[in-house]
């Protein structure tokens, strides 16, 4: 799980803000320069990281959270308790699952040590294309690389590609958390369930 963690975060955080500055990026050469960018950041940040390691915290919101889809990837953790949950339970199980999100992202990137990213080339998308695998290569010397598949969409609306969920080793980070809350949402209910996440973020 360990190292499920790190990739993921590793990998989501090739994501950052500039779906915001090119809209109409595709997912591919977003995820290349903003990738480029937050990994640079850090590494011009380790002096100040090693003295306070609650500023990944910050790189994450800053970078990161602008450009993950974290209310549709709450949503489908939810699963079948979705229906079955008010509009409020909603809204509290996104925002305690956003800061879930947050501290595990902070947390895995701290374990970044420069590791090489590759960025496999993406096929031409249709003009109203409205989802996207990309594929991204993580080579560390002396290990097997690794792949690792980015889910994304498009928002409608803003016209922005975001990311959801990726495909680590075969490991769907949603499906994995799906299985796991739909547990504890079944057993405890969704609202104890949004209150021990918002305990654990803190």
């Amino acid at each position: 799980m360990k190292k499920l963690l790190l990739l993921v975060a590793l990998l989501t955080g090739l994501i950052s803000n500039s779906y915001a500055a090119t809209p109409t990026t595709s997912p591919y050469q977003v995820i290349e320069v903003t990738g480029n960018k937050l990994f640079a950041r850090i590494a011009n940040n380790q002096d100040s990281l090693n003295k306070f390691p609650e500023l990944m915290r910050e790189i994450v919101e800053e970078e990161l959270m602008p450009s993950i889809d974290y209310q549709y990837a709450a949503f489908k953790i939810l699963g079948k308790h979705l229906r079955k949950s008010t509009k409020a339970q909603r809204a509290k199980f996104v925002t305690a699952m956003r800061a879930y999100l947050v501290r595990t992202y902070a947390s895995a990137l701290a374990q970044y040590h420069q590791q090489k990213v590759l960025f496999e080339p993406g096929v031409k998308l249709k003009p109203k294309a409205k989802s996207a695998s990309v594929d991204v290569k993580i080579v560390d010397a002396g290990k097997p690389d690794i792949k690792i598949t980015f889910q994304m969409r498009k928002n409608k609306k803003l016209q922005q590609w975001k990311a959801y969920d990726m495909i680590v080793e075969g490991i769907s980070l949603i499906s994995s958390k799906q299985a796991e809350f739909n547990r504890k949402i079944s057993d405890l209910g969704i609202d104890q369930v949004t209150l021990e996440l918002a305990s654990i973020a803190k």
